[in-house]
Order: structure tokens, then sequence, then C-alpha cells
């Protein structure tokens, strides 16, 4: 029987009252909270914010908890953004967005230095109750060097390798995780090319074989091309994630029909973007929908997910999209399929 399973990207809208405090604070600047020196009452502000955004998803009756990522302002570049041997640049936009990051600029071996998200989910695994299953929420290696400046390293491939090992470094000082969620839109936005899609492959492997967690390569705002996913299959991860709201879904069935895929599945189907709140009936039926497409493959697991991160939406908005989800997994839709 086939697990279905609520979760999200993390990456949350902070609530209002964070938002109005730490502006308020003295000495207080947006670009200045992941750089490690925040003061107590900054550090007690992301307290609240973490245990704030957990409650929202035991309210919403998720079955995967994550930290959240309320103090990453970076987006997906925090991880290099915190680290000593980066130094951020210029604002840069976040993809398509109007969202933006400072430009991690690698400047010295990024040999790991701590676990600055490993801190975090400390901090969130002691706010969980008995049963609460912890996610670890981390930005693929493709992405990660994607969105980073190479200052040391000067070639393509050594990047990606020691980016690789960073992140597989990160991943073994976290704490007990069921899942792990590598965020890696890159993939289908910048997709590798030649020779590159097998590095992608290796280094992808080399994060997931940091932990016993089920490992899950969720990329979004589009469909993998066909080469990149053939060599994605090689990656030994648990599961791939797809973009049902914004992605080609017939190119996600193509390549799925053409190649395989893992045992498990993550689908993309509640709108991270958009404010317009889907029913659970709705997203029920699209997770029907997907697996009825897939005939000659029965999943061990199915993740219900948002396309995107969520903190793109406003606050009241993002927790009727929890809910939608959590009630959405407990539904077994008889209606006529309207994906």
């Amino acid at each position: 029987m086939t697990d279905r399973v609520a979760t999200t990207l993390g990456l949350y809208p902070l609530p209002d009252w964070a938002k109005d405090e730490l502006s308020s604070l003295k000495g207080h600047q947006k670009a200045d909270l992941v750089d490690g020196s925040e003061g107590p009452e900054v550090r007690a502000a992301y307290e609240r914010v973490r245990e704030e955004l957990i409650d929202d998803q035991r309210e919403a009756g998720l079955d995967r908890i994550v930290e959240g990522q309320g103090r990453w302002d970076d987006w997906l570049a925090h991880p290099l953004a915190v680290h000593d041997g980066v130094e951020t640049g210029g604002i840069v936009r976040y993809y398509d967005n109007n969202n933006f990051y400072r430009d991690p600029r690698v400047v010295d071996d990024l040999a790991a230095d701590g676990g600055d998200v490993a801190a975090e989910l400390d901090a969130a695994t002691a706010l969980l109750e008995d049963e609460e299953s912890l996610q670890a929420v981390l930005p693929g290696p493709y992405t990660l060097a994607d969105l980073a400046t190479d200052e040391y390293y000067g070639d393509d491939a050594e990047f990606l390798a020691a980016i690789a090992e960073f992140l597989a470094g990160e991943v073994e000082a976290l704490p007990e995780h069921e899942t792990l969620f590598l965020l890696d839109p890159s993939l289908v936005t910048d997709s590798p090319e030649g020779e590159a899609n097998e590095r992608v492959s290796d280094a992808v492997d080399t994060v997931a074989a940091a932990t016993d967690a089920d490992v899950v390569l969720q990329s979004y705002w589009g469909a993998h091309e066909e080469k990149t996913y053939a060599h994605l299959m090689d990656a030994d991860v648990d599961a791939f994630g797809f973009d049902f709201v914004a992605g080609d879904r017939d190119a996600h069935l193509y390549n799925v029909t053409e190649y395989g895929t893992k045992d498990a599945i993550s689908v993309g189907l509640v709108d991270g973007q958009n404010t317009a709140v889907e029913s659970p009936e709705t997203v029920a039926e699209r997770i029907d929908w997907v697996t009825e497409q897939i005939p000659s493959q029965t999943f061990d697991t199915v993740y219900a997910t948002p396309n995107t991160e969520l903190a793109y939406l406003p606050v009241s908005t993002y927790r009727e999209k929890l809910s939608v989800l959590g009630e959405a997994v407990e539904l077994a839709p008889e209606t006529e399929v309207s994906a």
C-alpha cells in the first residue's frame, strides 16, 4: 500500500510580528542576519519564529516537520553565505522573480565549518513532540554551485565536487532526520550540458551518501531535460520531485515512462507562488491523477508538496496551504479527476 506523506520544501514566510520586530532592532539589517553575529534579541526572535513555524505545521497535520528556514534571507544560497570561506557580494535576483539574495563568492576552501544548518535542526528537534518526524532541507549541489561565484577553485568540475563535499559535511552534522529534501531548481532552469550531467549525478550521490534518511531530489519551475533526467536516474536517491504546477506535465511523464523513476515520488501539486488556495479534494485528485499516469509502477511513498518554497506567500495563505496538504493526503477521492 502506498504511503501518502504531506510535507513541504521549507523556506516559510516570516510571521508579520517578526518582520516588524527584527526591522526595529537597533543596528539590525536584513543582510546581516545570517553572518553568525546576531545579537541576543535577534536570536531570541528567530527562536520564537521557529516555534511558530513548527506549530503551524503541527496544526496543519503535516507528516514531516521542517525547521522553516526563517533565517535564510539568502534563500537556497544560505548555507554558503554563512561559510567562513565565502564573502557575500552584491544583491542578485533569485531566479526570475522579485526576491533577492547576496551573491556568495567562494574565496577559500569549502571544508565543513561547524554546521549552521545543523544548529537550526538541533533547535527544531528539541521542539518536536513524540511521533513527529523531522525533515531536513538543503539546496542540491548543482543549484548551490549555480547560485554561487567561484573565485577559488577555478574549474567547474572541481567546484561542483567541492560544493557536494561541503553539503555532505553539513548533512553528516545534522541530528537524526527521517527525510532529506535536496532542492535543486537549477537542474531545470539552467540545465547542465554534456559531461556535466554525469558530474551532477555524482555530486548528488556524494550528498545522499552522507545520511541514512530517505533522500528526495526536488526540482521545480520546469521539467528536466531528457539527458539530465537519464543521468539523474543513476543517482542513489529515494525519490525525485516533480513540479506539476509550473512544470510541463507531459515532459515529466515522458521522462518517467522512458527512463523509469524511483520507488518513491514527490509531487508538487500546491502552487507555492499563487494566493489562490486549492481545495483538499482537488489536491487529492491530483495525487491520484499523477500516479494513474504511471501504471507500470506502484510507489512505496508519495510525498505531496507545494511546487516551490512558500516564502512568496502571505502568512495567512501559507497556513491555509499547509492545511490543504494535511487534509488532502487523508482523502481517497472517488470523483472524476480534474488535474
